[in-house]
């Protein structure tokens, strides 16, 4: 079992499929991801944006609605895990993280509820936690049709990601995370994370004011530090050419550095990083 990942199990139902699926949930969107096993290769890729942020009832409609519109998510699956992408989440150091004020670690920068679920992923690679709620009727969803699955937050999948692409240097990179309305900053140096934020935006200059924004709070020379993109993102990008006005040093990241890849560079990064 990989850190983070927590198992619900039915063990009656575990498949010996060729196949795993990881499901990634937004409440803008839903990306489903089918390995096949024995190849190594992305067997289906299919990414679903919608016009505005729905409710949790309506994403499980529509995620409902894609089980029973896609032929490949019908098969059955040796391995299920759902990737939970949301801003409900917040990372605490293992040296001050008690599982027993989970509500605490939320409450101060992210709005709850007194009915939310609130759970953690372990990221020993950072020693960290991610506290984060989860959207519990996906899940209870998933158990129903699948039983046994495992679930973690992006954040969880990405750090782990970077901080493994970076475990043998020592110079400090910035890597961004790009999706379709938000993006998240890692900045790591020395086998070891040093910030991690996540932006909801809108336009380019959204995207470049929280970038340059947070280099200045962290003191990163715009001439200086290396900057890799990696997500919904290619050179002929407006992102990508406003960012490259004001950082000299500005890559996308190749995709030899996936764990598995459709060819794209880096795009759906999270999720072609979660099995």
């Amino acid at each position: 079992m990989e850190t983070g990942q927590k198992i619900i199990l039915k063990t009656n139902n575990i498949s010996t499929s060729k196949y795993e699926l990881s499901i990634q949930v937004n409440l803008s969107g839903l990306s489903f991801f089918v390995l096949n096993l024995e190849t190594a290769e992305v067997a289906f890729l299919k990414a679903l944006q919608f016009d505005k942020k729905q409710t949790p009832k309506n994403l499980l409609d529509k995620l409902t609605h894609s089980f029973n519109s896609f032929e490949e998510l019908q098969n059955q699956f040796s391995k299920v895990t759902v990737i939970h992408d949301n801003e409900l989440a917040t990372l605490v150091p293992k040296a001050l993280f008690d599982e027993t004020n989970l509500v605490d670690y939320l409450k101060f920068n992210t709005k709850i509820l007194k009915t939310d679920f609130i759970t953690f992923d372990n990221v020993q690679i950072a020693d960290l936690a991610v506290v984060y709620v989860p959207l519990v009727n996906i899940n209870n969803f998933i158990f129903e049709r699948f039983g046994s699955f495992e679930y973690r937050h992006s954040a969880t999948v990405l750090i782990n990601r970077v901080l493994t692409i970076e475990k043998n240097s020592k110079s400090l990179k910035m890597y961004i995370n790009i999706e379709t309305s938000h993006f998240e900053i890692i900045t790591a140096a020395n086998n070891a994370l040093k910030f991690y934020n996540r932006f909801d935006y809108n336009t380019k200059e959204d995207f470049i004011y929280y970038l340059l924004f947070t280099a200045e709070q962290l003191e990163l020379n715009p001439e200086e530090f290396p900057l890799i993109l990696m997500g919904a993102i290619d050179e002929s990008d407006e992102r990508y050419k406003i960012v490259y006005k004001y950082i000299r040093n500005v890559s996308i990241l190749s995709s030899d550095a996936m764990l598995y890849s459709n060819g794209s560079n880096s795009n759906h990064f999270t999720l072609l990083n979660s099995l």
